[in-house]
């Protein structure tokens, strides 16, 4: 597990070693251009080699103050550097201060106008060291400077120095891009700009390389930021871990013994039983089946109606088929105490979700509610909570979660004109609490949270970028990697997360092309690479 912090977090770690009298501020200022330094010159080695003209925009707080350490260790490098300063110099932090007068014993400080003037594109690069992780408004005077950056990184975005035109230097932000919301990944509103053509309501820093220090902020992960930021980087600034249960994390790799099979029984690794819809509507299920086979559950079964039993016994083989036709077959069916893991939605239907999903939350049995299962109770979602427990796991998408939290999806979707700002880890953390059971929150950014407060991300961004997954039927595959490993004994959290990741890597494995059949059978070679 990797930790993504809040701004809040970040300050009480620093705080908390400068009191120590472990470090100063001052060398933690120096610690983090250094890094900055040292990354521009990982991410493009050739920058290194010869000397080159940089532009530093530095802002009024300590991130500022970052970008002239920055600055001065280029110009000592033998660049040529213009450094350009928003706000009064005499209003700096202290820190910031020193390396303000540092700076100015090597070169000059100009004031930040409202536009980029147009010596500063023919810069290599431009350090964005305006805002940083302290960001709680909206870029009120900056915001032509902003969209001058966005329009140098969109020309020149992908290419390496050598490639681009002297008109599109790179981008590099220091901790996050300026207007970015360090703790919800969401641009901050400029309420005085909006129905402008230029739309300065939403100015923000587009960079090609972002560089935070100690960790990633959740900002990194989350909504807009791996859209605005091409590649982040972490630099270690000898700081100690954070360590508080409520820390959101991010989801590397399954453990070994959650997918290891070491017995030679199928009942020891779970009986799972997925509900299907009724004729001509059973695909949904039966890709969940599928994939609750491939991860490893013993036995899977589907429930189907009457009408789709031939249907349905004509597409499986190892998957075993029940006659489900209502709430008493159900019921009868789940005598079998056997079977340890439910997975009601996929192609089910309203009305027969409604039907059987207070039958199935009423053994108390490890249970996946998806798609119908959900969407069913979006007139009454109290009845929905009143009947789940802790053994759950729901896993809606954006127009799911918004059915059945009507109000959290509101306050997620409302425009953020200050910060922090409310974000996907807040809404579902609430969401959790509210249903009183895990909560799968899905999208390229997908969150999952416990009612306890614990929180991951399962990020399919950057270099686990897998578009592809944007295809029917990926999502109730996901439901019945859940739902296998809930099968398998795995607690809800921890299944939602190795389900949820296994998901990611089995898209990134097939590639391009990827339908949802594919998924299930792109597990045996994930679990090969993983040397499981």
């Amino acid at each position: 597990m990797t930790e993504l912090l809040t701004a809040a977090q970040m300050r009480a770690i620093e705080t908390a070693a400068i009191e120590s009298g472990e470090v100063t501020g001052l060398e933690l200022m120096e610690r983090a251009g250094r890094g900055v330094v040292e990354a521009v010159f990982e991410e493009w080695p050739e920058l290194a080699k010869t000397s080159h003209r940089a532009v530093v925009l530095c802002g009024p707080g300590n991130n500022g103050g970052d970008g002239f350490v920055v600055a001065r260790l280029l110009k000592e490098w033998g660049w040529e550097v213009e450094v350009f300063l928003y706000g009064d110099p005499a209003k700096l932090p202290p820190d910031a201060r020193v390396n303000y007068e540092r700076w100015g014993e090597m070169g000059e400080v100009r004031p930040l106008r409202h536009n980029l003037e147009p010596s500063m594109l023919k810069a290599v690069i431009v350090v964005d060291a305006l805002f940083g992780t302290g960001l709680v408004r909206p870029v009120q005077d900056l915001g032509y400077v902003l969209l001058d950056l966005d329009d140098c990184q969109s020309a020149g975005g992908g290419l390496a120095p050598s490639e681009r035109l002297d008109w599109t230097p790179l981008i590099v932000s220091i901790d996050l891009p300026s207007g970015l919301c360090s703790d919800s990944g969401r641009v901050l509103m400029n309420e005085q700009f909006v129905g402008l053509p230029d739309k300065l309501e939403a100015a923000v820093a587009v960079c090609d390389l972002a560089v935070s220090f100690h960790s990633l902020k959740l900002g990194h992960s989350l909504n807009a930021g791996p859209y605005i930021i091409s590649k982040v980087v972490v630099k270690d600034i000898g700081l100690r871990p954070f360590k508080d249960r409520q820390t959101v994390r991010t989801f590397t790799r399954p453990y070994s013994h959650v997918i290891s099979k070491l017995f030679d029984h199928k009942y020891s690794y779970g009986h799972a039983l997925i509900l299907s819809g009724g004729a001509g509507k059973t695909g949904a299920a039966r890709l969940a089946a599928r994939g609750a086979l491939r991860i490893g559950a013993g036995v899977v079964t589907l429930g189907v109606p009457p009408s789709a039993q031939m249907e349905v016994a004509g597409q499986i083989t190892a998957v075993m088929l029940k006659r489900v036709e209502d709430a008493d077959g159900l019921a009868a069916i789940l005598e079998d105490d056997r079977i340890n893991a439910l997975c009601l939605g996929p192609g089910m239907g309203l009305e027969r979700a409604r039907a059987l999903v207070p039958v199935a939350l009423k053994q108390a049995r490890a249970t996946v509610l998806d798609a119908d299962a959900l969407t069913g109770f979006a007139e009454n979602p109290e009845e929905l909570f009143g009947m789940l427990h802790e053994r759950c796991v729901l896993t809606p998408h954006a127009g799911e979660f918004a059915r059945i939290f009507p109000d959290i999806a509101e306050k997620l979707n409302a425009t953020p004109t200050k910060g922090p700002a409310y974000s996907k880890v807040d809404a579902t953390r609430e969401a959790a609490v509210r249903a009183g059971c895990v909560v799968l929150f899905k999208g390229a950014d997908t969150v999952i949270a416990a009612p306890d407060g614990r929180c991951s991300i399962n990020s399919a961004q950057y270099e686990r970028a897998a578009p592809w997954l944007a295809t029917a039927g990926s999502g109730d595959v996901l439901a019945g990697f859940i739902t296998g490993l809930l099968a398998r004994g795995v607690a809800p959290m921890q299944a939602a997360g190795t389900g949820a990741w296994l998901h990611v890597e089995c898209a990134r494995s097939f590639g391009p092309g990827l339908i949802a059949e594919d998924l299930p059978e792109a597990l045996p070679k994930v679990f090969r690479d993983l040397g499981l």
